[in-house]
């Protein structure tokens, strides 16, 4: 994670077992060939959807994280 990610899951309430569990079970949508969104709702979060911006390349980075994303801002 970025340290940009970690400031904005610290900002936002959120955890380092929220976001594993987001990039584990959420779904992914492609922006390019290494830009991906990860996004996933999650019961008992006024903030949904839970977003991730991530780059996959040898590992996953993930740049941020964000809440209240729409799928449609891709």
């Amino acid at each position: 994670m970025t340290h940009h990610a970690v400031d904005r899951v610290e900002r936002r309430g959120q955890s380092q077992t929220l976001v594993d569990e987001l990039i584990e079970t959420g779904t992914g949508k492609r922006k390019d060939a290494e830009h991906w969104w990860i996004y996933k709702a999650f019961e008992g979060r006024r903030d949904n959807l839970v977003c991730a911006a991530v780059i996959s390349r040898e590992a996953l980075i993930v740049k941020t994280v964000m809440t209240d994303w729409e799928e449609g801002e891709a």
